[in-house]
């Protein structure tokens, strides 16, 4: 039953999400919690560590979840299950591409889409941020000193290299960030500080 439930999930994750992966990440939170496949608190934590993998974030949460729930079969069930309807859609696409792209209704379709597909991406970043400072709920909110100072400092070191060297990398900046973490939270736990 595990099996099929999470192959018709990540199904329908994948059939109705425009955008990529960031724009999944919504509809991903919302799945697992209502089946209570991972907590809220794992949920967060596991984006980290997509994004800090190798591969698309939406095959990457769909392999974790199938592998938590149903093992090696959950996760290749899973993975199928988010890839399979954008597959079979690029299929359909390309066999009739060239008379689609040019239909008054495609491109109004692609219109309507992008604004939703911005917000989806806008509303995970901001939530992401939220989360990562301590917000946890409207009546609940602990500071976290040290995700703040990370941040604070990420965001300087990114405007000062921008403005002396160059743009830097997805790469450079996760390897950055890990770093500062492990920096700022022994300084934090040497000062006694908690959170």
């Amino acid at each position: 039953m595990i099996y099929l439930q999470l192959f018709l999930e990540f199904f329908k994750i994948g059939l109705f999400t425009f955008g990529g992966g960031f724009a999944m990440i919504p509809l991903v939170e919302e799945t697992v919690l209502k089946h209570t496949w991972l907590t809220e608190t794992q949920f967060y934590n596991f984006i980290g560590v997509c994004e800090s993998t190798p591969g698309p974030i939406a095959i990457n949460m769909a392999t974790y979840v199938g592998s938590v729930q149903g093992g090696v079969l959950g996760s290749i069930l899973a993975t199928l299950g988010v890839v399979l309807p954008s597959f079979l859609i690029i299929l359909l696409v390309a066999s009739v591409m060239r008379s689609l792209t040019e239909t008054r209704e495609f491109r109004g379709f692609i219109r309507g889409v992008q604004p939703v597909i911005a917000a989806l991406i806008l509303s995970t970043g901001l939530l992401l941020l939220a989360k990562a400072i301590g917000f946890s709920g409207l009546s609940a909110f602990a500071v976290n000193w040290v995700s703040i100072v990370i941040f604070a400092l990420l965001l300087g070191i990114y405007f000062l290299l921008l403005k002396v060297w160059k743009k830097p990398s997805a790469i450079q900046l996760i390897l950055l960030s890990a770093v500062l973490g492990i920096v700022v939270s022994l300084l934090f736990e040497v000062c006694g500080y908690g959170r």
